[in-house]
């Protein structure tokens, strides 16, 4: 019996999933197999269909907010199975109609013929971590436009404090404030309590990451980024718990570019032309960077803080953590002389420090698969 290969493309969502197979061969029609249930078990009837036909199936989808729920069903079973990102999918510029059918089959050639490119699928236990401090980061923001809702209406009434904000004295000054109206009192008074729950809620979550760290197998990873200078266990946390791996990376350039940090450009012939940063890939880790980076600002030292968490750490750590902020802290000062905006000026220092964390994951033994 000859042996080949049938590709199959499906377009996930959450209730449907449309299929197309493109068998092995450039001259072999896509077609449309059909649309099922958006359910494993819809899918497995479907798989039993294809399989009596004696091929050997490999499956890709896109990346969305289904999850890699199917792509963890498909390999346990033992099919080939990738996932690929959406804005990495080759389109025509004048293709103009777009339909569930259409992405199906356009995936099922696609991959058939090679240009499709898989995207890390991380582990279960990584990704329950990374919803963890997803959900921190989320609570972040919430404290942020919570405050920022108060500090308007404080604004608008002719309020204003002069000195530190969200600090013990700001809240007891806000405190004494009564308002001329009560219907302005109990809004003010919301806002106080909606600040006040999101504070509650990131100490909460900020405890658990803490509890749970210790027993992660990325553990070692984790504490080892934090002897970088800005580094804390969040940055780090986010960092390993976004990016798993980061030595699947060949070289820093190619993390760099990852994380969208690197310059977007439109060169032709004998002109040049770079622009900001292509902000590509993993937002989540591009902010924690550019967060970090602040800390580049003053001259390099190693305080008592820096100096507790690199306790127990290798030479080698130590040595690239040293050299990382001789670096980053001389190109801070060199860039800021320049004329180089702040903004600029800590984007090109978080470029920097992705690759001396690259170098760091590099020191630590760990069996990532």
């Amino acid at each position: 019996m000859k042996h080949f290969i049938t590709f199959v493309g499906l377009d996930v969502h959450k209730d449907t999933i449309d299929i197309a197979i493109a068998e092995s061969g450039d001259n072999k029609e896509v077609r449309h197999y059909g649309k099922i249930g958006g359910d494993l078990a819809a899918l497995d009837k479907a798989i039993r269909k294809l399989r009596s036909k004696g091929a050997e199936l490999h499956f890709v989808y896109e990346a969305g907010p289904c999850g890699y729920d199917i792509y963890r069903h498909l390999t346990k079973q033992g099919f080939s199975c990738i996932v690929v990102a959406p804005s990495l999918i080759p389109k025509k510029s004048g293709d103009r109609v777009k339909t569930d059918r259409r992405d199906a089959m356009s995936l099922a050639r696609l991959y058939r013929s090679g240009e499709l490119t898989a995207v890390y699928v991380p582990r279960e236990d990584d990704e329950a971590m990374r919803d963890l401090s997803r959900a921190r980061e989320d609570a972040v923001n919430a404290s942020r436009v919570a405050r920022q809702r108060l500090g308007a209406m404080l604004l608008r009434l002719g309020y204003r404090y002069r000195k530190t904000l969200w600090s013990t004295a700001h809240f007891n000054w806000l405190s004494t404030i009564k308002m001329p109206h009560p219907a302005q009192q109990i809004a003010f008074q919301e806002y106080i309590h909606a600040i006040m729950e999101c504070g509650d809620r990131v100490n909460r979550l900020t405890e658990q990451i803490q509890k749970l760290i210790p027993d992660w197998r990325l553990a070692p990873v984790v504490k080892a980024l934090q002897s970088l200078r800005g580094v804390s266990l969040m940055v780090a946390t986010t960092t390993v718990a976004e990016i798993g791996d980061l030595s699947r990376f060949a070289n820093p350039r190619q993390l760099m570019a990852y994380l969208g940090l690197v310059p977007s450009e439109q060169s032709s012939g004998k002109k040049e032309k770079r622009g900001g940063i292509t902000k590509t890939g993993n937002g989540h880790v591009r902010r924690a960077l550019v967060e970090a980076a602040q800390a580049y600002h003053h001259q390099a030292r190693v305080s008592r803080i820096l100096l507790a968490r690199q306790e127990d750490l290798p030479d080698s750590i130590r040595k690239i953590s040293w050299k990382a902020q001789v670096r980053l802290c001389g190109r801070f000062r060199k860039l800021t002389g320049r004329g180089k905006t702040r903004n600029k000026v800590v984007t090109a220092i978080a470029r920097e420090l992705s690759a001396f964390m690259w170098a760091i994951a590099k020191e630590v033994p760990i069996q990532y698969a």
